[in-house]
């Protein structure tokens, strides 16, 4: 999940390597830092937190170095600190590493039996002493061949050397990197992204693969260090530039956005005139695919979990959502008639790329739903499906969750049309439906005020429960999730029928529960459900849509309403209320809203 960055070129790099990693910070924000090659040494500036910090501490100090590497981190072993902070240096080499390396206690000890010396709690700094004790024999080239083979787990890595001043290693497994090329000088990074300011044109290095980068050239190789010719892919001109405008926080302008980015998506996928959805040059015939496997974490997952009721009311497949951390630990039959789908946001989650590549060297029918399609996943899947959201850049996902659900949809609306499950004029509604559903959102938007008052209950609470049947269980999780993701409360999401089962016994006097329970064939079940957990002394927020029907219950705390549609699009409406709610609550709180602690944005390690 940390994220890296290289320049070598004919001019100072620092402050480019400083700008990088402020787009980089998605990744991790627990340490930064730089290293750089001056006059014969390598000069390196670290710190504990944000790569402001770090940019503080460089002004401190004449940095004018031509070549360097610089890092942001997730902590993985080891703590926050300056001291496990990247790079890790010795005295003639330096590394950048994103990843884990599984066997690095066993490393460790083997290289103290030859006289290492270890100064940091980390995995990444047994790199440093293989590269440093492989280079006393080997030519450049033939120890990264050598140090390679003896790594096990993933990583994306960038190396400088001393006695190397114009050059720079990247090496990849697992873990996602870029390359790009300049005008007298060349990059490295963990994404095109960070590279987007300085070039538009990149190449990715594929597993197993390293290069040999120097301000004028780019050499590639395979696992055996036999060199390979790579393709240079042309990055799309928008530069992505985004900032808070009159936001205090991204997540806010990002949640406000939502009218737009489902209107931007809408606009992408569905034939206005002829009333149909636009998703063509599928590899596959329809009769080709019986059933499908959806696959996503956290965020995305949830979006899996809803667009599972879809296919299963409006298609004639067969549909199983998997959690992509657990999916390739299991015993899988693979099928070839089934499509495998694969969430995600950033495209390059770790654990959603490694079950699309199990599935692709099984030969598996394999898509992506992404918003970034320059990312990994997007590669590597025989089709992808883009969700069209702009950049996101607070942790905790809210349009792109709205985008992987519309993009779902009308995959699925595709699908049911093309099997003839419904017809025409059904297949018309439903277009016109999702047509409505920018305006609708907006209008929900307009509920600021409540809910900043009912936050205030949930930030003082020791825990609270989020309750749903059918569509509206998952958005219970994605909404429980986010109070947990952003004001750090346990917060637990359940079907409404099952806490007679258990969950329960949880319920006390004045903890808060919310209930979703939008006005569809469930309501009255779910109203049930709510009645009692009320009637032993929870207060309860109901999320519903707006009727001229009473609600069958008493003894309600609070109650939202969000704007009609039709029964299926009402999760895009019901989630709005969720969002705001852990927005505000850990507002209140006074906690970093785009930042929560422990958690990053893409997360790239297993």
């Amino acid at each position: 999940m940390c994220g890296i960055i290289g320049i070598t070129s004919n001019k100072e790099v620092t402050a480019r390597i400083i700008n990088s990693l402020k787009k980089l910070e998605y990744r991790g924000y627990d340490s930064a830092g730089i290293a750089t090659l001056e006059e014969g040494s390598i000069k390196e500036v670290k710190c504990e937190g944000r790569v402001d910090v770090l940019e503080k501490n460089i002004s401190k100090i004449n940095n004018k170095g031509e070549i360097g590497i610089g890092h942001v981190r997730w902590a993985t072993h080891g703590k926050p600190s300056t001291l496990n902070a990247h790079p890790h240096s010795s005295d003639i080499v330096s590394v950048v590493h994103n990843g884990i390396i599984e066997n690095s206690t066993i490393l460790k000890k083997l290289l103290e039996k030859k006289g290492h010396k270890f100064k940091s709690q980390t995995d990444t700094e047994v790199i440093v002493h293989l590269v440093t004790d492989y280079l006393k024999k080997n030519n450049l080239k033939s120890t990264i061949v050598k140090v390679l083979k003896k790594l096990n787990g993933s990583f994306a890595l960038g190396i400088i050397f001393k006695h190397q001043p114009d050059l720079i290693v990247g090496a990849r497994r697992g873990s996602p990197l870029a390359v790009g090329y300049g005008p007298n000088e060349n990059y490295l990074g963990s994404d095109s992204y960070a590279l987007k300011s300085m070039t538009n044109k990149v190449s990715y290095l594929n597993d197993g693969e390293f290069c040999i980068i120097k301000k004028d050239n780019i050499d590639f190789f395979n696992t055996k260090g036999n060199k390979i010719n790579k393709k240079i892919l042309n990055l799309s001109k928008n530069d992505q530039s985004y900032d808070k405008g009159d936001y205090k926080y991204f997540m806010s302008k990002e949640i406000e956005e939502q009218p737009t980015t489902i209107k931007n998506c809408v606009n992408e996928y569905v034939d206005k005139i002829n009333q149909k959805i636009n998703i063509y040059n599928l590899p596959w015939k329809i009769n080709e695919i019986k059933s499908l496997v959806l696959v996503g974490c956290g965020t995305a997952y949830h979006s899996c979990m809803i667009a599972k009721y879809w296919f299963e009311k409006n298609s004639l497949l067969e549909v199983n959502v998997d959690i992509a951390s657990e999916f390739r630990y299991r015993k899988l039959k693979f099928k070839k008639d089934c499509l495998y789908v694969f969430v995600s946001q950033s495209g390059e989650t770790a654990d959603t790329y490694a079950a699309l590549d199990i599935c692709k060297k099984n030969n598996m029918k394999t898509c992506s739903i992404v918003n970034v399609v320059e990312s990994s996943i997007a590669r590597d899947s025989d089709f992808v499906l883009p969700i069209h959201c702009g950049q996101e850049i607070g942790v905790a996902s809210t349009k792109a969750f709205l985008g992987q659900m519309l993009v779902l949809y009308m995959l699925c609306l595709k699908i049911s049309f093309d099997q003839k499950i419904i017809n025409k004029k059904l297949y018309s509604q439903k277009i016109k439906n999702l047509l409505l559903l920018p305006k609708l959102i907006k209008k929900t938007l307009l509920t600021d005020n409540k809910i900043q008052i009912i936050s205030k209950t949930f930030a003082n609470s020791k825990g609270s429960m989020f309750l749903g049947r059918g569509y509206s269980f998952p958005i219970a999780l994605e909404g429980a999730l986010k109070l947990k993701e952003l004001a750090y409360m346990h917060a637990e999401g359940y079907p409404a029928g099952e806490m007679k089962h258990g969950p329960l016994a949880l319920i006390e006097e004045g903890m808060p529960v919310v209930v979703i329970a939008p006005r569809d064939e469930l309501y009255k079940k779910t109203v049930s459900n709510m009645q009692e957990v009320i009637s032993r002394g929870a207060k309860v927020l109901l999320i519903t849509n707006k009727s001229k029907d009473e609600v069958f219950s008493e003894n309600i705390w609070e109650t939202i309403t969000v704007e009609n549609i039709s029964n299926d699009l009402l999760p895009f409406l019901t989630t709005i209320p969720l969002q705001k709610l852990a927005y505000y609550s850990a507002l209140e709180k006074g906690y970093d809203i785009d930042k929560p602690r422990n958690l990053a944005k893409s997360v790239t390690v297993e």
